[in-house]
């Protein structure tokens, strides 16, 4: 693959992630900011926040991000340990990532 072609294809990857990152912070019914303030420590408030910002990242690089709502919160606890053992993720990475799906 030509440097051209990589070049293309990283910034359609950037645009993607950027307009997923604004949609989940403008959405007027599931926004993560009511959701995070909902949370009853400043820790889970942050651990939403942080969910949402690294599962726009993450899970889009290999397939298109899958919504909270598409699995339930303990089919969720499988799908993250695979996935957690396939990208080498950190922990505490998945752990914000699993929380954030849970409650969408």
């Amino acid at each position: 693959m030509s440097f051209e072609i990589w070049l293309l294809t990283m910034s359609i990857r950037i645009l993607l992630v950027a307009a997923i990152i604004i949609a989940i912070l403008i959405l007027p019914n599931g926004s993560v900011r009511k959701v995070a303030a909902e949370a009853k420590t400043p820790e889970q408030r942050r651990m939403l926040i942080e969910g949402a910002h690294l599962w726009s990242i993450y899970c889009n690089q290999c397939h298109n991000a899958r919504p909270g709502s598409q699995f339930s919160p303990a089919q969720w606890d499988a799908i993250t340990m695979h996935m957690k053992t396939l990208s080498n993720m950190p922990a505490k990475d998945m752990r914000a990532i699993k929380e954030f799906l849970k409650l969408h």
